[in-house]
């Protein structure tokens, strides 16, 4: 696969070379090229074509929207700004002009400019302005305005995305077969479809559609990434690699084929490879992101542990859930020599029934090291580790192909080995797909009060409550909670829109 791509690649670029430079066809190919969703092959010829006709209306007017989609909203001032008063002589522009606003973060600004427009694309930008209020019932309002006002492909692919964001399946599912009806060709529902599939478990449909998808784009990344995403959920690493290997022979510099790259080196341990990628990004990096949670890791074992330490210190405190951030501190704290705290760090994790070979291990020879007599403990839980791992490989196994009862069998399995907040929870949720809402609700009352501060908890025991159409205020309660825990959380935030879209309101 890796070859085709990079021929494609390079007869891109060759032809590039030695295309024409006469303006008015570097202007027809950026045309086809925009419709064609290519905005990168778009911006290259408009540039082009601009240096021998710098006030060029057409080419400004289309290089202005192609900087929208590719999300460069200064850029696409700058470029606006240029036409002068044609920027502002039609509702087009004016969106236009709102929509780079939105991007540079001025949702007020690109609210005002729409005034009374009731298009279906100035409705899309309400409802991004609205996101970027983090206010998703407005969003929802705003996108459900725009389908009712008349068809704009985005308007649906972004409305269908929020929806995935709250799983509500169905409703994504009918905005996908709109799309599919008058753009199934466009890459970017092909895109929504397979992470759609993704999202719902259908691994080999979603595979088909990223395949197909990527053959008839053969130098956008995204199908590429699509198909990586699959093959690193299946456990298949020399496939991710490959396709990470094409996307960066098409985009080596594109942010999201970086994070894949520097995923590929963690999975080989090359971690030379992963702080050379991301030392220039150090002072941007969030300490809880997969880059900064990577480069962090990198310090420890090229023998920076404080600094390491200082970096999970960082992300734990933001995210304090992460059980991966609470793992590499102990990691750090460890290695910079303090056993006691590492102890203290890693015991949370090591004391759960769902604690597995690393954190039981790390635990141990923290314990080992501060002179603690639970080291014989861990060691002991160590040699009757098997049966736990099967148990939960087991169920997680079936909970990724949609086999909530064996799901569930496998949890409950595990419930009777010595009960455990997060055993709890992945019940409750298998219980609630397989329709078991009885032993849904209880499993995640359980699980949150054993872990009564954890929000993940609060989140099952609301989402269950309300998949079983019981105790909704209640329910929408407890995610409202869990969202004043945990503010960030984009699944928690768009499941409570969903509710609030619905009509239900908390209780009290």
């Amino acid at each position: 696969m890796l070859r085709p791509v990079i021929m494609a690649a390079g007869l891109l670029l060759l032809s590039a070379c030695g295309a024409s430079t006469d303006p008015d066809t570097l202007l027809a190919h950026a045309r086809e090229a925009y419709a064609a969703e290519s905005d990168q092959a778009a911006r290259i010829d408009l540039l082009q074509l601009l240096k021998q006709r710098p006030d060029d209306p057409g080419a400004l007017a289309l290089l202005a929207q192609v900087q929208v989609r590719l999300g460069d909203g200064e850029g696409a001032i700058a470029t606006l700004d240029k036409l002068g008063p044609q920027a502002t002589g039609t509702p087009d522009m004016v969106r236009l002009r709102a929509e780079a606003e939105l991007l540079r973060g001025q949702p007020e600004r690109a609210v005002a400019l729409l005034a009374r427009d009731q298009s279906p694309a100035a409705w899309r930008i309400r409802a991004g302005a609205a996101l970027a209020r983090e206010d998703q019932p407005g969003a929802l309002s705003a996108y459900a305005a725009g389908a009712a006002a008349g068809y704009d492909m985005r308007l649906l692919i972004a409305y269908a995305r929020l929806l995935m964001d709250g799983e509500d399946w169905p409703a994504a599912e009918r905005l996908l077969a709109q799309l599919k009806q008058r753009d199934a060709k466009a890459l970017s529902v092909q895109l929504l479809e397979g992470d759609l599939l993704a999202a719902q478990d259908r691994q080999d449909e979603a595979r088909k559609v990223f395949a197909a998808a990527a053959q008839q784009a053969p130098t956008r990344v995204e199908p590429l990434l699509g198909q990586a995403a699959l093959a690193d959920a299946a456990g298949r690493d020399d496939e991710v690699e490959r396709l990470v290997k094409a996307a960066e022979a098409i985009a080596p510099d594109d942010v999201r084929v970086r994070e894949w790259v520097v995923q590929v080196a963690q999975l080989k341990g090359d971690w030379a490879t992963v702080r050379e990628r991301l030392a220039p990004y150090e002072a941007s990096l969030d300490p809880r992101s997969a880059d900064g949670l990577a480069y962090a890791e990198a310090l420890l074992n090229l023998g920076q542990p404080e600094q390491a330490r200082a970096l999970f210190r960082r992300a734990l405190a933001a995210s304090p859930q992460n059980p991966y951030s609470r793992l590499m501190l102990a990691e750090a704290q460890l290695a910079t020599g303090d056993a006691r705290t590492a102890l203290e760090t890693i015991r949370p994790l090591a004391k759960a029934a769902a604690a597995g070979e690393r954190e039981l291990d790390l635990a141990e020879r923290a314990a080992r090291a501060a002179g603690s007599p639970e080291a014989a403990g861990f060691a002991q839980r160590r040699s009757g580790l098997a049966e736990t791992q099967r148990l939960m490989r087991q169920g997680e196994d079936a909970a990724a192909r949609g086999q909530w009862p064996a799901a569930v069998a496998a949890y409950s399995a595990l419930k009777a080995r010595g009960e455990d907040a997060e055993v709890l929870r992945r019940l409750a949720i298998a219980a609630s797909r397989s329709g078991q809402h009885d032993l849904a609700i209880a499993s995640a009352d359980r699980a949150m009060a054993l872990d009564a501060t954890n929000p993940d908890m609060q989140f099952a025991a609301g989402v269950v409550r309300l998949d079983a159409g019981r105790d909704a205020p209640r329910g929408l309660a407890l995610i409202e909670a869990a969202l004043v825990a945990d503010p960030k959380n984009t699944v928690f935030r768009a499941r409570l829109a969903r509710a609030k879209a619905a009509g239900l309101r908390p209780e009290g």
